[in-house]
């Protein structure tokens, strides 16, 4: 990361903790993000592992059939291997980029079997070195499956991070370098949880609903050029 990622910020932001507080009691109405939802449906971490690389690039609504399609196929490095990219491919076709995908499980899948005796690594570094595990899905599999403090920063996290004024910030590994080195570590879980639903609920990329936003009068609303 280049230290021209992570700017000054100019602008009367509002704090992180104070978005989080505000959000929380909406988002328990709120649809969780289909990787958060295992947290309390699965103690597997291939099954998260494996539900956060179909999630990339992918809408909820899509992720969650297919990965719960595949994932009652094979609940194992094993058995992900046994089934080949053909099927796996298939399982995957409504899904983004779903043939690397399949090539990316049948590659991780035997180097967990082959390195890490069938486990999924519980390290940022470990994770890192498996094909198609960026910095995103890294922390998300360390923070739902091991219960570890992380800052998961996708596009929603990154977008909103900016928006509020809380950082600013050009990439969103930049973005979580910047949460972790300002957010209380106490939050850490928190933001992308709550942050994706709020993204995905009020905080759109364009036009969000700021009418009804509970820190409308507060946010700068940095880089909204149209809202509701």
């Amino acid at each position: 990361m280049n230290k021209e990622d992570i700017t000054a910020s100019s602008v009367s932001a509002v704090d992180m903790v104070d978005l989080l507080d505000a959000v929380r009691p909406l988002a328990k109405s709120w649809r969780l993000p289909v990787v958060e939802a295992l947290r309390s449906q699965s103690d597997n971490p291939f099954a998260i592992l494996v539900t956060s690389l179909i999630s990339l690039r992918t809408k909820e609504e899509q992720t969650a059939p297919v990965a719960q399609k595949l994932l009652a196929l094979a609940k194992t490095p094993e058995e992900m291997l046994a089934l080949g990219e053909k099927v796996i491919a298939e399982t995957l076709y409504s899904v983004g980029f779903y043939r690397n995908k399949a090539r990316n499980l049948l590659e991780i899948s035997q180097r967990l079997i082959d390195e890490f005796n069938s486990r999924v690594p519980d390290t940022l570094e470990e994770l890192l070195t498996l094909k198609g595990v960026g910095r995103k899905t890294a922390n998300l599999v360390i923070s739902v499956a091991y219960n570890q403090l992380a800052v998961c920063v996708d596009i929603h996290v990154h977008r909103i991070s900016n928006r509020i004024g809380y950082v600013m910030t050009k990439t969103p590994e930049a973005t979580e370098f910047a949460l972790r080195a300002k957010l209380p570590s106490s939050l850490w879980r928190e933001v992308n949880p709550l942050l994706v639903a709020f993204g995905r609920e009020l905080c759109y990329p364009l036009s969000p609903h700021c009418r009804i936003c509970p820190i409308e009068q507060k946010c700068p609303k940095v880089g909204v050029k149209r809202r509701r």
